[in-house]
């Protein structure tokens, strides 16, 4: 099968396994079945085709990645083409002393009490 031109359109599913964003291409299908993959605001089905210039927002690993198609890939390459492909616009990651802490509960420790509960609601916010 030859290699298409890099700016003809490649299904998204394939396109996300080339650049690496996923180890295999059924798991790049099953992020799209489960909604994890937009293009251009929508919701991306594993067949949907996608050109230089689209924005890709991804769910890997829980974290939201915000993708630039550059060059259309259908084969795995290496990882320095790879990274030509692709234009990574995800913002850093807030620095940890500003993300919360939440409290962690012994496994098997059972139901917190009536006090644990109200303590962890103040914590969360949530109190009234």
């Amino acid at each position: 099968m030859p290699t298409p031109p890099s700016d003809a359109p490649v299904r998204i599913d394939a396109w996300l396994w080339a650049v690496r964003q996923y180890k295999t291409r059924s798991a790049a299908t099953a992020a799209c079945r489960a909604g994890h993959v937009r293009v251009n605001g929508e919701r991306a089905k594993a067949a949907q085709s996608v050109r230089p210039g689209d924005e890709v927002r991804v769910r890997v690993d829980g974290f939201d990645r915000q993708l630039i198609v550059r060059q259309t890939l259908v084969k795995r390459v290496s990882a320095t083409i790879a990274a030509t492909a692709v234009e990574d616009r995800t913002p850093p990651p807030p620095p940890r002393e500003s993300v919360a802490i939440l409290p962690v509960r012994d496994r098997g420790a059972g139901r917190p009490t009536k006090r644990e509960r109200r303590d962890l609601e103040r914590l969360r916010g949530r109190d009234a």
